[in-house]
């Protein structure tokens, strides 16, 4: 992988990470539609490890959330009363919320990792993230409508990390946006959107972390692993600094606009993505 091609992957990353426009499908469709020709496992773990830059992003950009909760669950252990406060409440549910999508990256990972060298089925899967989003707009439509309205985010229970959870894990494949996918499901939990993105965006943190170590020792024990590493050290940078407008911009708009442009988004380039399939068969 040429550097300019790992700038242009990190950009699209940061980019498409956080809108819920699915940021593996991308990864997946622009080298496809530019005639790259990459090894797939190699790209895998570029994948995984650009995911870190975005990791940076939430980090920086919800550094205060992350410090309040964390704060709150050590001081709980140490109380050894891990409930004892709402923020600590909060903290272990988006802890919880991340294990089905670890277990779902230890049981299917390879299947996961084979979805990345078919750009066909992550432009189908496309449409799965258009129905998510447009069903989650729909939720929240009824909630509002609702008097007793949205959900405070500090009021979420075991169920709803549970359900929020499983939307991640179903993330994992290439064309299912993680964002758009957590963030549909907060919605139908009865959040609004800002506090869907913030829990959204809170839980990436610790599956994202770890899907980056295993990226790393993947690496590590490649051949090629040195060569690889100023490429992927571009990617990271770029998906990071991308990264962080993305989350401002999306938190600003998502105040008042709608999920329905990023449902129509993925429905035609999903659309696109199989008609050029058909074409180039």
């Amino acid at each position: 992988m040429t550097w300019v091609q790992a700038l242009i992957l990190g950009i699209v990353q940061g980019a498409s990470e956080f809108l819920p426009i699915s940021s593996s499908a991308h990864l997946v469709l622009v080298p496809w539609l530019l005639g790259w020709q990459l090894e797939s496992h190699a790209f895998f773990i570029f994948s995984v490890t650009v995911h870190w830059g975005t990791l940076a992003a939430v980090v920086f950009a919800f550094r205060d959330d992350l410090y309040r909760f964390g704060r709150a669950a050590l001081l709980a252990l140490v109380h050894r009363s891990l409930l004892e406060t709402p923020e600590a409440t909060l903290a272990w549910l988006l802890l919880l919320a991340t294990l089905p999508g670890a277990l779902a990256g230890i049981l299917v990972g390879g299947v996961v990792e084979q979805a990345f060298s078919n750009p066909p089925v992550a432009a189908g899967l496309l449409f799965s993230t258009a129905g998510l989003l447009a069903l989650g707009e729909r939720s929240r439509s009824v909630h509002a409508a609702n008097p007793a309205g949205f959900r405070p985010l500090i009021g979420l229970r075991t169920r709803d990390a549970v359900l929020i959870g499983l939307a991640q894990a179903v993330a994992l494949l290439p064309g299912i946006s993680r964002s758009g996918a957590t963030i549909a499901a907060g919605l139908l939990r009865g959040l609004d959107r800002v506090d869907a993105v913030r829990f959204s965006f809170l839980m990436s943190v610790p599956i994202i972390f770890g899907a980056g170590l295993v990226a790393l020792s993947d690496l590590a024990g490649e051949p090629s692993a040195a060569e690889a590493l100023p490429s992927f050290a571009i990617g990271f940078l770029a998906a990071g600094v991308v990264g962080t407008f993305a989350i401002r911009w999306l938190v600003r708009y998502l105040a008042r606009g709608s999920l329905k442009g990023f449902a129509a988004y993925c429905g035609l380039v999903g659309t696109a993505g199989l008609l050029l399939s058909l074409i180039r068969a």
